[in-house]
């Protein structure tokens, strides 16, 4: 399940602009990490919120894969993000869960944390759904 998901990510190409690594992978988690850079900060100098929901919305479509069938692909159907407080840290930790696997669609929570978990950035519900390749 890693590797196949490990493939899958190192071809996405937002990811590799956003420096992000792909760092644990359970049935139905999935965990994304991105290191702080200028490149990727808004006007006050925070992480932007684009860049959060970027590696959020991917590591909740990677969990949902982990409960899907081999020949599965995903795609996002849906997301709601809330921000809590500005991302002002040296790198984001962003993990997707899985709160409900369907055949077709599949729901998800998506956390983005600070470098060391503590503080929660932001939160997200996800709707994903099964592409059968």
């Amino acid at each position: 399940m890693y590797e196949a998901i490990k493939e899958s990510f190192v071809k996405q190409g937002l990811m590799q602009t956003l420096n992000a690594q792909l760092i644990e992978v359970e049935k139905g988690q999935v965990k994304i990490t991105c290191e702080f850079s200028e490149a990727l900060t808004q006007q006050h100098g925070f992480f932007h919120a684009g860049v959060a929901t970027s590696i959020v919305d991917t590591a909740c479509g990677y969990a949902a894969l982990t409960m899907m069938p081999d020949n599965s692909e995903v795609l996002t159907v849906e997301f709601k993000i809330n921000f809590l407080k500005p991302a002002h840290t040296p790198a984001l930790i962003a993990i997707g869960k899985v709160l409900q696997s369907g055949k077709t669609l599949t729901i998800c929570e998506g956390y983005v944390f600070d470098k060391n978990e503590e503080k929660l950035i932001a939160r997200m519900t996800a709707t994903m759904i099964a592409v059968h390749a």
